[in-house]
């Protein structure tokens, strides 16, 4: 095996929510820990960020979606520009792509699975823009090993948070919520925990034309329904044993729109609510999935959620007292650029043929390399 050496990458991210290409310049060591240099949040230019909602919809033509892989591929290498331009090329770009369909449910076509995920942002236009190696595909890689392709970012989770030595919940807060379930008596593993800022910035844009409730101050003006918070968390994606993994296409605009009807009049008493629902989904699976076997000492949050403290105090609320909860920012890792950090992790073990699935988050059958390296 090549002997390993730290290698300086580039990685990009971009979630459910679409605001932002993230870019972060890391430095990732053979011990697999990862410094981040600098991030960048690049934004979509307005008519492209459209098109991929329009995608998202399902209104787009496969035209459409050809056009748009090469597209974002264009912004993503723009981004990745950005950070060229102030530090040199980087060893390696790791690329998340844009996912515009994620489909883990095992249905069948004449006998051959279904299960499947579309990452777009063509991995040869960001390396033929930027001259440097680009690694991609990661998900796609996980579930043709079997696995749901999500959550991945486990992985980094384990190096990272195995040597505190505790028993700690690394919960991610982006358009989705999923937790690493780290301690030293079970073997890691993890899973989706339902909408994170999703439908909170679904409904601030319907209700208030803003992308995000800031700081949570929408919420904080708000009073929680609690009849209709009831009514929400029966969902049954909510009882669904992990593995598990979910996204847009499950959560979908028709999804909140029907969950709508039964919502209160004021609109700020609608983003109270779906605030305390990300909230109390995240800790209801945690009582439902975690508590029955571990005794929990800490919750890390991460993500874009880590920002709005009216979720925060959700969390607080509905956590057991002893649980300490702190954020990345704690440990020295950023809430922002968390994912992006992971992902060059992720692409600095492609390179190097390290296995960078864990099944027992992702459901894989087996331990495997994901991703794919572009020239």
């Amino acid at each position: 095996m090549e002997e390993l050496e730290t290698k300086r990458i580039i990685g990009l991210m971009s979630g459910t929510s679409c605001d932002s290409i993230d870019a972060g310049l890391c430095e990732v060591y053979p011990d697999l820990s990862c410094k981040l240099i600098r991030g960048i949040n690049y934004k979509y230019p307005p008519h492209i960020r459209a098109k991929i909602f329009q995608i998202f919809r399902g209104e787009a033509s496969i035209k459409d979606i050809c056009q748009m892989n090469f597209a974002i591929g264009k912004c993503f290498a723009d981004a990745c520009k950005i950070l060229i331009e102030e530090f040199g090329k980087p060893d390696l770009i790791s690329s998340h792509g844009q996912t515009i369909f994620h489909a883990p449910q095992n249905e069948k076509l004449d006998g051959i699975s279904l299960k499947s995920t579309l990452q777009i942002g063509e991995s040869s236009v960001i390396s033929k823009e930027t001259g440097c190696p680009v690694v991609s595909n990661f998900r796609e890689s996980d579930i043709a090993a079997g696995g749901e392709g999500a959550p991945l970012v486990c992985f980094a989770d384990e190096k990272w948070f195995k040597p505190l030595k505790k028993n700690v919940l690394v919960q991610n807060i982006g358009g989705i919520s999923n937790v690493t379930v780290i301690s030293g008596e079970h073997t890691t593993f993890g899973f989706d925990t339902g909408p994170g800022n999703m439908i909170i910035d679904y409904c601030t844009q319907k209700f208030f034309s803003k992308p995000y409730d800031e700081d949570g101050k929408l919420a904080r003006e708000g009073i929680v329904s609690d009849s209709w918070l009831d009514i929400l968390m029966q969902d049954e994606y909510y009882l669904k044993n992990p593995p598990k993994t979910t996204g847009r296409e499950y959560f979908s605009p028709r999804y909140i729109e029907n969950a709508l009807k039964l919502a209160p009049e004021n609109p700020k008493d609608i983003i109270a609510t779906v605030t305390a629902l990300t909230a109390k989904t995240i800790v209801k699976a945690y009582e439902s999935f975690i508590f029955p076997e571990i005794d929990i000492d800490e919750v890390i949050i991460g993500g874009g959620g880590a920002y709005n403290p009216e979720l925060m105090k959700f969390i607080r609320y509905y956590l057991p007292k002893h649980i300490e909860l702190k954020t990345h920012e704690d440990y020295g890792i950023s809430n922002n650029f968390k994912e992006v950090m992971a992902f060059a992790l992720l692409g600095y073990c492609t390179y190097y043929s390290i296995p960078n699935n864990l099944p027992e988050c992702t459901g894989a059958n087996y331990r495997t390399v994901l991703g794919k390296l572009t020239y």
